[in-house]
């Protein structure tokens, strides 16, 4: 990797994760609340929220590396299991590119200062 200019902060990375988390369950009410035309969104706020549950817990957001080799663990699985979503395909392409946004993210190192909400 790059040298970064600025530190790997894990804490920042794991305070980041949980307030994605917990935007992404309001994202997926909301998204409920409208109904059918809603779907998609729904179903990228679920994405969002297993991405995050996946990371948040994980001893690796202590390191950089370790951070970006579980990054591609979880690009290169094959299935994302989960219940309660619209359609399995687009969840899982969804599921995906938060992957790879969070992966980008982790090589710059920059972007998990951004705690709003909306991003």
């Amino acid at each position: 990797m790059n040298s970064p200019s600025k530190a790997w902060d894990g804490e920042q990375v794991r305070k980041w994760l949980e307030r994605r988390f917990e935007a992404s369950k309001l994202d997926q009410a909301a998204a409920d609340r409208r109904g059918y035309e809603a779907q998609d969104d729904y179903d990228k706020a679920a994405a969002e929220e297993w991405v995050c549950r996946a990371l948040k817990g994980a001893d690796c957001t202590n390191e950089q590396a370790a951070f970006a080799q579980r990054l591609k663990e979880l690009i290169a699985q094959d299935e994302y299991r989960v219940t309660g979503i619209y359609d399995d395909a687009r969840f899982e392409r969804h599921v995906r590119g938060q992957l790879r946004k969070v992966a980008r993210m982790t090589k710059a190192n920059e972007g998990f200062e951004k705690t709003l909400r909306y991003q």
